[in-house]
């Protein structure tokens, strides 16, 4: 997931505080972030947002600035947006994802500003994660592109950021802090018995190699003792070289791999492209950076079960 598509522009920068309360696409419903009976939340995008709501229930009103379907690193915030971060009671969203939400949360005034990467640990990812370390691949560390942001693929972490949120929640609002706590618990339950699925059904396979368009799932790599080797690293629509290809190609041979993964937000073009030179199939790994008609499920755990199922195909899990 790349780090860049740079910075909203000075006119919208200018506009912002001309322009009134806009309406951003809720994660669940169409409703406005600011101005209204209950907690307001903006969140960046949806990882956030389903924190946000999990947590919240029915004392919270939440909108995404990403709306289903758009991919955040695109995501260039309007000024009717950034003034509509003005009105609402918090702002949760991630570091260093997305640029332009970054600059709009700093000059913004909202009260409670939570950045989930101050939740728990990053870690610096490259083209390579995990297992052996570029044990075929002698470009693995070419384009080590700083902090990898894909904390919320990780449910240990997940569930760190979970309780960070929470805890923020109870402070900022409250008169509805028990409500919070209680389902900040059942949320965190609920994510480390999927890590216990995760645990338990990639514990035993016949390789623990998987090749990926984008590099989003170093992480969930390292927390299950698997080696993620991505085509494009941290920047899902970069082109990779002929030497990445090749070295993409040897190590499927040396270790056993079947599938090249694509997501479903990206062109699966290259994926393609490589599957076919290599005579590999390809099927979905989805970051869940958003749900939309083509998810394979309808929330963040169903799609997590997905990627479970999807991985335990590929890696052989017996």
């Amino acid at each position: 997931m790349n780090v860049r598509r740079q910075h909203i522009s000075g006119i919208a920068l200018a506009a912002v505080t001309a322009l009134g309360l806009g309406t951003l696409s809720a994660c669940s419903g169409a409703s406005a972030a600011g101005n209204t009976d209950k907690f307001d939340v903006v969140a960046s995008f949806y990882p956030m947002a389903f924190l946000a709501e999990q947590i919240g229930g029915d004392h919270v009103n939440v909108s995404s600035l990403t709306e289903p379907g758009q991919e955040p690193h695109d995501l260039e915030i309007s000024a009717k947006q950034t003034a509509q971060l003005q009105e609402s009671d918090a702002v949760l969203y991630l570091k260093n994802l997305q640029p332009s939400v970054d600059d709009a949360v700093a000059q913004s005034e909202v009260k409670t500003k939570i950045d989930a990467a101050s939740l728990t640990t990053l870690e610096k990812h490259g083209n390579e994660v995990g297992g052996h370390a570029a044990e075929h691949d002698d470009h693995a560390n070419e384009e080590l592109a700083g902090l990898d942001p894909h904390i919320w693929l990780d449910p240990v972490r997940y569930a760190q950021v979970a309780e960070g949120v929470g805890k923020a929640f109870e402070k900022a609002d409250p008169d509805h802090a028990a409500d919070y706590k209680k389902n900040t618990a059942a949320l965190v339950k609920r994510l480390d018995g999927l890590n216990t699925q995760f645990k338990d059904g990639l514990a035993d396979t016949r390789t623990k190699v998987f090749i990926t368009t984008h590099a989003a799932f170093g992480y969930l790599a390292e927390r299950y003792g698997l080696t993620e080797e991505a085509i494009n690293g941290l920047d899902p629509e970069s082109e990779p070289s002929a030497n990445r290809v090749k070295d993409l190609e040897k190590m499927a041979k040396a270790d056993g791999v079947t599938t090249v993964f694509y997501e479903t937000l990206v062109s699966d073009k290259t994926a393609k492209t490589i599957a076919s030179d290599a005579d590999l199939k390809t099927d979905v790994l989805d970051p869940i950076e958003g749900i939309t008609a083509k998810s394979k499920g309808d929330d963040y755990f169903q799609v997590m079960e997905s990627n479970l199922k999807a991985l335990q195909s590929a890696l052989g899990a017996k």
